[in-house]
């Protein structure tokens, strides 16, 4: 029997603690930071733990095991992987030779204990004729600020993938009112300090359930880092950023279900990439913070965002300036596919135009940290994206902690310039948005934003089919609240063969 989504949350949620508590009486390894599994391809995917108690030993032999069934019955793949003290004990083991588009159960096994059993699957075979893409997007899970009720959700749900684009820690000290702490006064800034970080993140039932459901597809945003930075420049200038963020790329490897592969190297990590699901579409994952030029017009004394007039900022406009980099720019115009009726670019942010200010009173005003930073090079991007006559292009986007669903122009400096991509940027997890009313004043000053929404919390779920795209924003009642409803909000359509989004509720 498949468990179904509900059983899988019954079993991150009241199984593994049960675990947790016969590891604790034996002071043996535990699981309690749950498993995972992602990046999938036709032939495997990662999956992925970490060992943590006291008096670990430096080293500690984990075996993992992957069944056709639930019950374990049909063991496909096993192997053995070293959790070593310096990768603060996790696994990243990398099963092989499966089968394309199906469904597998897998689990962990150390010094006796047993993890709880998770769910993953492959992608389609590149070739394939697919009909069906189930996945959510989602970011922005700041854990001081509120619960993951949308994540009790999401395990529920029948996915093929879940796809992250960014914030999964915050490196702040806390709020003062805090929902619940985390425990520290000073903000995240060395190796030990994000470890610990994640650690926090991970321990929450409701995350464990969501990563136990299904494979998740990952990228980075700023707050795995520090907030707003560029490159190697931190929001304080600080003097040490280079090692402060390759401290933060370490253990982002470490608590992700990414490939021995991507390991950082001399403080690089190559995110980026694509993945084929079948015919049907592919998925492009873009990194815009390892390799973008510094923010113009930044406050003074600091590095970052800024919101700026235009008008008033000398560098605005400078073509030279690149968010993705040159070289992730040009493997991007190269990667796009010409021959599926889809492509998904999984990046960071809010891509269409965002006006906050009315040209009649002293306007336009843009956020500097998002596209709106780097006009040209959103420019450079949509140039291609026209020229190439992509079919079904979609943008998906998070970071801004709002829910926006947006026609994406060929050109946003001509009013009466074509739509030619479609955008669903999702709101956050939990992280807190601005005031509805501010979004309120501004939509009007952007026809091409269909919907805008700062006041609701939750994730994006989508349904990918030959002739059309469906989504669903889920929203989520009080993100104060683990066991807050979430509801369906917004639904939208796009059809193939014609771009922009299409309201449908």
């Amino acid at each position: 029997m498949t468990l179904n989504r509900r059983q899988v949350l019954v079993l991150g949620a009241a199984c593994a603690p049960a675990l947790v508590r016969h590891a604790r009486a034996a002071d043996v390894p535990r699981f309690d930071l749950g498993i995972a599994s992602g990046q999938p391809h036709a032939a495997g995917m990662v999956l992925w733990t970490r060992l943590t108690g006291a008096d670990l030993p430096d080293q500690v032999s984990v075996q993992w095991e992957l069944a056709e069934d639930d019950a374990f019955r049909t063991v496909v793949a096993r192997g053995t992987e070293t959790a070593v003290a310096d990768d603060a004990h996790t696994v990243h083991a990398e099963p092989t030779a499966l089968k394309p588009a199906r469904e597998y159960w897998y689990r962990f096994t150390a010094l006796g204990q047993r993890s709880a059993a998770g769910r993953t699957r492959t992608a389609p075979d590149p070739g394939a004729d697919v009909k069906r893409f189930d996945f959510l997007i989602a970011s922005c899970q700041r854990w001081d600020v509120g619960h993951y009720a949308a994540w009790r959700d999401a395990a529920a749900l029948p996915l093929d993938a879940v796809i992250f684009v960014g914030d999964y820690i915050y490196e702040y000290a806390g709020a003062q009112s805090a929902v619940r702490p985390t425990h520290t006064t000073v903000k995240v800034r060395t190796l030990a300090d994000y470890r610990n970080r994640y650690t926090l993140h991970k321990s929450d039932p409701l995350l464990q359930a969501a990563h136990a459901a299904a494979p998740w597809l990952v990228v980075w945003d700023d707050h795995e880092v520090d907030n707003d930075y560029a490159a190697v420049q931190g929001q304080d200038l600080q003097f040490n950023f280079a090692a402060q963020r390759a401290a933060a790329y370490r253990a982002y490897w470490e608590h992700m279900p990414l490939p021995k592969a991507v390991r950082p190297v001399n403080g690089d990590m190559r995110i980026y990439g694509s993945l084929d699901w079948g015919r049907l579409a592919r998925i492009l994952l873009l990194d815009d913070r390892q390799y973008r030029d510094p923010q113009v017009c930044p406050k003074p004394g600091k590095g970052g965002s800024n919101t700026v007039r235009s008008s008033l900022c000398p560098d605005f406009m400078d073509p030279k300036r690149t968010l993705l980099g040159r070289a992730q720019e040009d493997w991007l115009a190269q990667n796009w596919s010409t021959d599926r009726p889809w492509n998904l670019l999984a990046q960071q942010t809010l891509m269409s135009r965002f006006n906050w200010r009315n040209p009649a009173d002293g306007g336009p005003e843009y956020w500097t940290d998002g596209w709106d930073g780097y006009a040209p090079a959103r420019q450079r991007l949509l140039d291609v994206v026209a020229q190439k006559k992509l079919p079904g292009a979609v943008v998906l986007g998070g970071d801004v902690h709002a829910n926006y669903v947006a026609g994406i122009k060929a050109d946003f400096d001509k009013p009466d310039s074509a739509v030619i991509a479609s955008e669903f940027c999702g709101t956050s997890i939990s992280s807190l948005g601005l005031a509805q009313d501010r979004v309120d004043r501004a939509l009007p000053l952007n026809p091409h934003v269909l919907h805008g929404r700062a006041d609701e919390r939750g994730y994006v779920r989508f349904t990918l089919q030959p002739q059309q795209l469906q989504a669903e924003l889920r929203v989520v009642d009080d993100a104060r609240k683990p066991d807050s409803e979430v509801r369906a909000g917004a639904r939208f359509v796009v059809e193939a063969g014609r771009p922009g989004p299409q309201r449908i509720n």
